[in-house]
């Protein structure tokens, strides 16, 4: 498979395209993921490597394109891969990763796969689907280990976290222990995103959470880089690309409180210094409300918006996720972050399952109308409201699977598991079929056409900021958050017409039926 002469080998990374137009295309065009970024700057440090980024879901500057994704052949002929890595953090797109290990692997490139989705009887599905080794895990260690012995042609045995086929068996090598020292490797360098336009930026500090949600595939203990690596990594993006626009992708922002705090702090001073204004949003719990010193330096650090899971307005699921807060109190905590000056984007899951035995029953009818009560109540700036998706390796898929609920996958496919579509018996008397239209009914009302008049009225009203000259920053605010939301709801409502129309041409509603039937005839698991 490698070239003995050559001097210099190169790899590859792809982020799979979305296998169709959902709620996630419009921003995707904007941003990447951070993983593979973090991946590709570490193998881009090692002798003897060449390293590009390739995001099908961003190919805006002069990117190849071909049937939804990146022209591969155009790619491989252009600049021949020696090893191709995929990014599989999002099941949803794992049936296009398949489709491009195929080609690669025909091509005789050894291609190496990772992320969330390679979990427990996936591993073997994807070994068998055209990807020689499958990484566990996180990987940075991983891949420079893998890269040089398969350069050196040595046995990849002893590298610790990954899995292979050896006699057509799939062998897993011992489990790697997660990263606890980040600061020994590189910032990201996004300048090895080719094609790609990026506005927003991700960003982080902080990987893993010690929520232990039942749906979630990020587990275990918190482990942290430093506040000063997070920041040297904004810096260099504001000083060598003019980055603005920020995304903590940590999955609670201030698990750290004292070192967030001292984070914020920082960011702010240099903003001072710069005189230069950054715009962030992250994701953080809905209690850190509570926490007036914590969200007063996040807003001098210039965090605009939040965004926070809400997941359910209704009580017994929350008691279902874990989450012990009651729908009453997220209302008064959500505006508190209003007073705070916070923009406010609200995750919802709709329709999820409870344990047996619980004795809770709710039409949709009336689901629908606790889900826009509390909207209109919390006052929430934009929405996202998606189904229960049974992630590989969860609780959640396991308590499923045991009642025999899941569709199966040869009926339902993994490139539905994005969060619009229903893969899973609800409980009664709630369908299926019902899930997905209350999903529609709740987005369609919060997304509307009627927003597009209300964007001229605020522009209209823009002069009165006149009346706001002895506090300029309060009247912009009182002006932008509602011209805001208008924008946003309005173009929200083209982008969740475009779904509508991509789903009416689509296939899924046969395999629905097809789904259900099959399920029915599948003996419960004890």
């Amino acid at each position: 498979m490698f070239d003995a002469a050559k001097k210099r080998r190169f790899l590859r990374i792809v982020i799979p395209a979305f296998p169709a137009f959902n709620i996630y295309s419009s921003i995707a065009k904007t941003t990447t993921a951070l993983g593979p970024v973090c991946v590709a700057s570490v193998v881009n440090e090692m002798g003897g490597w060449d390293v590009e980024v390739i995001d099908e879901n961003n190919l805006r500057l002069y990117g190849p394109r071909r049937d939804g994704g990146a022209d591969h052949e155009f790619l491989q002929n252009l600049r021949p891969a020696d090893v191709v890595g995929l990014y599989g953090g999002l099941t949803s797109t794992v049936p296009r990763l398949y489709e491009i290990a195929r080609y690669y692997k025909e091509k005789g490139v050894v291609v190496v796969a990772g992320g969330h989705h390679f979990l427990g009887e996936n591993i073997g599905e994807a070994l068998r689907s055209g990807i020689d080794y499958v990484v566990i895990g996180e990987a940075e260690e991983t891949f420079q280990e893998l890269l040089t012995a398969l350069k050196e042609k040595k046995d990849v045995s002893g590298i610790k976290g990954i899995a292979f086929l050896k006699n057509g068996q799939v062998v897993l090598t011992p489990e790697r222990k997660p990263i606890l020292d980040f600061d020994k490797y590189p910032l990201p360098d996004f300048s090895l995103v080719r094609y790609a336009m990026i506005k927003l930026y991700p960003v982080g500090r902080i990987r893993g959470c010690g929520m232990d949600c039942e749906f979630c595939t990020v587990k275990g203990k918190p482990r942290c880089a430093s506040p000063e690596r997070l920041l040297e990594s904004i810096r260099q993006l504001l000083e060598t690309r003019d980055a603005r626009h920020f995304f903590i992708v940590d999955d609670l922002f201030g698990q750290q409180r004292d070192e967030t705090i001292r984070f914020c702090k920082m960011l702010r001073d240099y903003q001072n210094n710069t005189r230069r204004r950054l715009d962030l949003t992250c994701q953080i719990r809905l209690d850190k409300a509570q926490d007036s010193e914590l969200l007063t330096v996040m807003r001098q650090a210039g965090i605009n918006a939040v965004a926070i899971g809400f997941e359910s307005p209704i009580k017994e699921e929350l008691e279902a996720m874990k989450k012990h807060v009651k729908p009453e109190d997220m209302i008064a905590l959500a505006r508190s972050f209003h007073k705070f000056g916070f923009l406010v984007h609200g995750m919802f899951i709709f329709g999820y399952p409870l344990k047996e035995g619980t004795g809770f029953s709710m039409t949709a009818k009336e689901r629908i109308k606790r889900y826009r009560d509390f909207v209109k109540k919390a006052r929430i700036d934009t929405l996202q409201v998606l189904l229960p998706i049974p992630l590989p390796g969860t609780e959640l898929r396991h308590r499923l699977q045991q009642q025999n609920r899941v569709y199966s996958i040869q009926d339902v496919g993994w490139e539905y598991y994005d969060g619009n579509f229903p893969l899973f018996e609800p409980d009664k008397p709630l369908t299926a079929e019902e899930m997905q239209n209350s999903l529609r009914r709740i987005m369609g009302k919060f997304y509307q056409f009627r927003y597009m008049f209300m964007l001229g009225f605020h522009i209209i009203s823009f002069p009165a900021l006149v009346f706001f000259l002895h506090n300029i920053r309060l009247g912009w605010r009182q002006w932008y958050r509602p011209w805001r939301n208008s924008l946003l709801r309005f173009g929200g409502w083209f982008i969740f017409k475009g779904w509508t129309v991509e789903f009416n041409k689509g296939v899924f509603s046969r395999k629905l039926k097809d789904a259900r039937d099959n399920l029915k005839k599948k003996p419960r698991k004890e």
